[in-house]
């Protein structure tokens, strides 16, 4: 996995035209699929050790534009999870009780428990993302002295970086274990997937015309993901890049990179039983078998 981490891994040179959005010539979706079903039985493993462990907390943070596959990857990728080690949420426009608030207070709360995994589909870095595509969300967040985005100071979004880089730095330093994915999808790739939402009735709800107005910021929206990889990709919270314009590759490789990077944990094991417990534990195992 080591010559596949560093092809996946963004560092702050990172350059989106560098990244592949399809390595089917190099893996063979069949293949992939086929590894996926060995390697969530290891995941599910694992989140049971870590569940019994507690002394860890793992943050899975998926990123990536309309179509990309993060509903479906989470699906497939945590299929064999126990439902109580695993928290999903999703971070759609923020309500009105959420902008009572800093940014970064809905995804504070979303945090998952030591022992278990949280998936945050779309993630905090929506905040460096949409709005800097579209600043005038930022007014809805009534920030001091800020009444248009004109008001904006220059140093506003490295600002913004900077918030991003300690909060994941605080949470990585108390036992969170960080993975970030950007799920890289080609525009063509994206064309094909939304024409698909309006040919098959199933995936008619799916499609929305505001799916077509951000396609026309691509451009933007590629910028923006490439500025906030650069800025935020650190060795406690790595950006991976995810070739997405095949999703059994996709899952694959997602899968496959939480599972090779959590076994480099060798601290994660089962507790030891308290020594009265086994000193006794044949007794209670006979006492056990020999109710009537």
């Amino acid at each position: 996995m080591s010559g596949l981490k560093k092809q996946l891994t963004a560092d702050s040179k990172f350059n989106m035209e560098h990244y592949p959005t399809d390595i089917s010539k190099s893996i063979a979706p069949e293949e992939a699929k086929k590894e996926l079903k060995r390697i969530r039985k290891e995941l599910a493993q694992l989140q049971d050790v870590m569940y019994a462990h507690n002394r860890y907390s793992v943050l899975i943070c998926l990123q990536g534009m309309d179509t990309a596959g993060k509903d479906s990857l989470i699906r497939e990728v945590f299929e064999k999870f126990n439902a109580r080690g695993v928290v999903v949420s999703s971070f759609k426009t923020p309500s009105n009780k959420e902008l009572q608030h800093d940014y970064l207070w809905r995804h504070v709360i979303a945090l998952p428990e030591k022992g278990k995994f949280g998936v945050f589909n779309r993630t905090h870095y929506e905040n460096v993302l949409v709005t800097r595509v579209h600043p005038k969300y930022l007014l809805n967040e009534n920030m001091p002295e800020i009444k248009k985005t004109e008001d904006l100071p220059k140093d506003f979004w490295e600002k913004r970086y900077k918030q991003i880089n300690n909060f994941e730095e605080h949470i990585s330093a108390n036992g969170t274990i960080i993975f970030k994915f950007y799920l890289h999808l080609s525009k063509g790739e994206q064309k094909k997937r939304l024409l698909r939402r309006l040919e098959k009735e199933d995936h008619n709800w799916k499609f929305s015309p505001g799916d077509l107005e951000e396609r026309e910021l691509w451009d933007k929206y590629m910028e923006s993901y490439q500025e906030a990889i650069q800025r935020t990709s650190k060795s406690n919270a790595p950006w991976y890049i995810i070739p997405a314009d095949n999703k059994d590759i996709s899952r694959y490789l997602v899968a496959k990179t939480i599972l090779d990077e959590l076994k480099n944990y060798k601290d994660i094991q089962y507790p030891e039983l308290a020594e009265d417990i086994e000193k006794h534990i044949h007794t209670y195992r006979k006492r056990l078998e020999s109710e009537k």
